[in-house]
């Protein structure tokens, strides 16, 4: 990382990404009490979320809850522990109910609706979930597991061996040339007019700004400088963790897009992208923008509009 940062470079994400936010407290300690969370049940509140990651949110964009006690008197199968908050517990259950039917919402079309507890609380239900989906049998010996710690580990039945929800780390850089043009680009698979800023998963033994680097140059076959820290933001699409960054390029060096992996790639002036964020939906002709649940959104926005 270089000392010498570009004019106009310093701008910031203009505002927490959507699924960032939370405001119930985790309390890990109440994961092990001694009677398996019967107390906590007792007063808890439950957000079922169907296989594709959909719950109900009602007309006031709130997630819709149920009494825990509904589901019985101590803690259901499959019941994770999301949090507290006020003397209310929170927890998530799998419901085998195709939510489509009832126009249910996933995170992508309803993370954006909800206030600051229901967005923490459907993001952190949703990656937890479909961890469990997939982690019923353990990676050392292949015996099944079972939940434990009111469903923040899962333990072997076969070598006593415990497991915890991974996370992957990604990072997503917005590239500028220190001026007016962002680096775009568009995968193949994506909708018809759709660019985001460059992202990539973290590999073994890398850090974040060579990921940064490599990610670049790989996708686009440019080179990048001035790397700094943008922000966060959980992804459960499964279980990554977006780690926003930013980085200047030349916008005079050949863009070379990876082969099927970037369909286009192109710089973008700040007047164009603007007109994208005043048209209805983020999109006039030829650029529509990613959806504002993203944290890809937040950094282009935040980009866009800094007044610095």
């Amino acid at each position: 990382m270089t000392s010498d940062v570009c004019a106009g470079s310093d701008f910031q994400l203009d505002s927490a990404p959507l699924l960032s936010r939370s405001t119930v407290d985790r309390r890990e300690w109440l994961r092990d009490a001694p009677d398996g969370g019967a107390t906590l049940w007792a007063t808890g509140r439950v957000l079922l979320v169907d296989a594709k990651g959909r719950t109900p949110i009602d007309a006031n964009a709130r997630l819709v809850m149920h009494p825990a006690t509904d589901f019985g008197e101590r803690p259901a199968p499959g019941a994770v522990l999301l949090g507290a908050e006020d003397d209310v517990s929170y927890w998530a259950l799998r419901t085998e109910h195709d939510g489509a039917q009832d126009g249910w919402l996933d995170l992508r079309t309803g993370g954006g609706l909800l206030n600051d507890t229901d967005a923490g609380l459907f993001t952190c239900a949703v990656g937890l979930l479909g961890w469990h989906d997939n982690a019923r049998y353990c990676a050392v010996c292949g015996a099944a597991t079972t939940r434990v710690r009111a469903g923040w580990a899962r333990r072997c039945t076969g070598c006593d061996r415990e497991e915890y929800p991974r996370t992957d780390p990604a990072v997503i850089c917005l590239v500028h040339d220190g001026a007016d043009h962002v680096l775009l680009a568009r995968q193949p698979i994506w909708p018809k007019g759709r660019f985001s800023v460059l992202a990539g998963f973290v590999e073994v033994g890398e850090s974040l700004e060579a990921c940064v680097r490599r990610e670049v140059a790989e996708e686009v076959g440019v080179q990048v400088r001035d790397i700094r820290y943008l922000g966060s933001q959980p992804w459960p699409f499964p279980r990554s963790l977006m780690l926003g960054f930013a980085a200047v390029a030349d916008r005079s060096a050949p863009l070379v897009p990876a082969d099927g992996e970037i369909e286009e790639a192109r710089w973008v002036h700040r007047d164009t992208v603007l007109a994208a964020l005043r048209s209805d939906g983020g999109e006039i002709e030829g650029l529509r923008l990613p959806p504002g649940v993203s944290i890809a959104y937040r950094m282009i926005r935040g980009w866009a509009t800094w007044q610095g």
